[in-house]
Formats: C-alpha cells, sequence, structure tokens
C-alpha cells in the first residue's frame, strides 16, 4: 500500500462494515504540504506563462493559505504579497512571521477594505499600489485550484479502489476540485469547518459549473460538525484529536482534518455509508496551525 494511505482500525467502521482510510496529503512535502500545494500548482504555471514575478492574495491572520503562497514563492522564485484581514496588533504570530521569514510582504487591511476583495476595481488598486501581480483568491480557490485537486482523486484510484473520498471544507474549492476527478460510482463527502455552511452548496456546485460545465450530484455536505463555527472549538474536539493521535499516531489540526475525521466516524456510525465501502478521508495538512494556537491558547491541546 502506498505510504500515504493509512488503515483506520476504528471500531465503529469495523462494526459497520467500513473500510476506513485515511491518504496522508500532509506528508507529500515538508515545505509545502497538502491541498494548498495542489490548489497552487496551475496557478503557478499560468502565473509563470503569464509573465508575472509576483504573486498578491488574501487570507486571515493565521490563514493556511497565506502560508502556503509564502512557501510556494520561496520555492518557486516570486516575490509575494499577502493582504491580511485586520490591523496589525505587535509582533506577528507565528503564521505571518513564517510567511515574512518566506518573503512575504504583509499589508493590513480593516475588515470593511477587506470585503472589497473580489471587488474589480478594488483588486486595480491594489494592483497599482503593490505593482502587477498575479492575483490569488482567499484560500487559493478557483478554476485552476480545481483542476490540481482533481489529480488527487486519480492518485488515490492508483493505490486502492474506495467508494467515498471524505475532506474537509472551508471555501469549497477542495471538494469541488475532487468531484471533477471522480469516475462512475464514486462519491464524495465533505464536512463544513464554518457555522451555517449551507451555503457551500451553491458554491461548490458554482465552481464546478465554472471549471467543467457540470453540477455533480455525487456528493454530501455535512454542516454539524463546525463545533460553534470557523476556528471554533470545544474540549470534546480538542479530545477527539489527542485520542486519534494516540490511535493511530497521526496529528489532526483543530480548524479542518480534527473535524473532519471526528465527522465521518459519525456519518459511519450513522449508516451514511454502506456495508462493504471502502471511504478515504483525506488529511489535507493545516499542521501548521497549532503554532498559531499555541500562541492564542498557551498549549496545543
Amino acid at each position: 500500500m502506498s505510504p500515504f494511505l493509512q488503515d483506520l482500525p476504528e471500531p465503529v467502521a469495523a462494526a459497520r462494515g467500513v473500510r476506513l482510510l485515511l491518504w496522508r496529503d500532509d506528508l507529500m512535502s515538508p515545505d509545502l504540504p497538502g491541498n494548498k500545494a495542489r490548489k497552487l500548482k496551475y496557478n503557478l504555471r499560468e502565473a509563470r506563462r503569464l509573465g508575472h514575478g509576483r504573486l498578491l492574495t488574501f487570507g486571515g491572520a493565521y490563514s493556511n493559505h497565506l502560508a502556503a503562497v509564502a512557501a510556494a514563492g520561496r520555492l518557486h522564485g516570486f516575490t509575494t504579497v499577502g493582504l491580511v484581514r485586520g490591523e496589525a496588533a505587535g509582533a506577528p504570530n507565528p503564521t505571518l512571521a513564517r510567511c515574512a521569514a518566506d518573503g512575504m510582504a504583509l499589508h493590513y487591511l480593516d475588515r470593511a477594505t477587506y470585503r472589497r476583495r473580489a471587488e474589480p476595481a478594488f483588486l486595480a488598486e491594489m494592483q497599482a499600489r503593490f505593482g502587477p501581480a498575479y492575483l490569488l483568491p482567499e484560500g487559493g480557490t478557483n478554476a485552476l485550484a480545481l483542476k490540481g485537486m482533481a489529480e488527487l482523486a486519480a492518485e488515490i484510484r492508483q493505490h486502492v479502489a474506495f467508494d467515498a473520498l471524505a475532506v474537509a471544507v472551508g471555501t469549497g474549492g477542495t471538494l469541488a476540485g475532487l468531484l471533477t476527478g471522480l469516475r462512475g460510482p464514486e462519491t464524495a463527502v465533505g464536512v463544513a469547518a464554518l457555522k451555517n455552511g449551507g451555503f457551500l452548496k451553491d458554491d461548490i456546485d458554482a465552481l464546478t459549473r465554472a471549471a467543467t460545465g457540470q453540477v455533480f450530484s455525487n456528493y454530501a455536505l455535512a454542516t454539524g460538525y463546525h463545533f460553534g463555527g470557523y476556528a471554533k472549538y470545544s474540549a470534546d474536539l480538542l479530545a477527539f484529536i489527542q485520542q486519534f493521535e494516540d490511535r493511530h499516531s497521526v496529528l489532526l489540526d483543530p480548524i479542518y482534518t480534527g473535524k473532519l475525521l471526528f465527522g465521518v466516524l459519525d456519518l459511519i456510525g450513522q449508516g451514511h455509508f454502506a456495508p462493504g465501502s471502502t471511504v478515504v478521508a483525506v488529511h489535507t495538512g493545516g499542521l501548521q496551525a497549532w503554532a498559531g494556537w499555541q500562541a492564542r491558547f498557551g498549549g496545543r491541546r
């Protein structure tokens, strides 16, 4: 079996006759792991094709996306500019300090200004201010990102026949990309990491329509595992992450993958997956979030 695939012998899965596997995309690269690298792959090629040497993007103060773009710039020879939601407050947190160490120029936008990040006039202002740049949306989700994520479904299929893929959902780009890479009876489940995530279905459908002209029906969006909202948590979630690491020697993060695996195991227990199914949950990385977690809350757990 691939070194990126790991069996998860969970009692609830055994009881339901479901084989549960974990795809370790977090192990793909020490510098640029997980779904962010896949989302950036074809965007970086397009930036090169268009003759850009600078990447400009947006994100919150603990953004995995900002960290990934900064690392990609260092690795691939781009200068990078990160427009950060919120006011600068003292020393940068671990995420932004890492971004700066990777060469990213950080600029802070108040929340009202940040809400304009998709407006063409505002983007033109930013281009005028920071110079010509290849624009990456918040979270890195666009049609080229979907192309990179579609390749993951094919990679997993080379190693194991699966019935369903399961992934955490933030902007919807990772799930949308996986959908475009599914074949035949394969399905997907997205576990929303934010509260009131029902709107994400429309976003996912719009993304796949724009990328392929199709809207897919072979997926489910689980919205009940957000633990209070984006970047929110509970003692139960933290205990689950610790227990999961104890059982499988795999560290999850509290923003995305912890909620994903909690949700997948609960869905298995509810009978969401048919007996005999093989379900592959995708560990999309994001472990840099723990440094910020420690800075905010005083400990990893």
